[in-house]
């Protein structure tokens, strides 16, 4: 198997990864609200609202290694492409 078939199938699946999160996180955040409760009588909204931060913040951290992997294998790809180009123009040898 050659490598662009590879290199595809790997970028396409770290962006799949990538959105997954992006809508897992979105889904989490839905019922967020931009309150703050002063009143103790809204202790079990501000215990809901800290439950979404805190998986929020779970999520956060794996959502930004899926983009700089995602950034990475970009940058691959744009690589591959460019030494083709200059391989089939004879710029640089094989």
């Amino acid at each position: 198997m050659t490598f662009a078939p590879v290199m595809w199938t790997v970028w396409c699946s770290l962006v799949a990864v990538m959105a997954a999160l992006y809508i897992y996180r979105s889904s989490l955040t839905r019922d967020e609200e931009g309150q703050i409760f002063l009143d103790d009588s809204f202790e079990h909204e501000k215990t809901a609202q800290a439950a979404i931060v805190a998986k929020v913040g779970k999520v956060e951290p794996v959502l930004r290694i899926a983009q700089w992997m995602v950034l990475g294998m970009t940058a691959i790809v744009l690589v591959y492409y460019i030494r083709d180009i200059l391989v089939h123009l004879n710029v640089i040898g094989s």
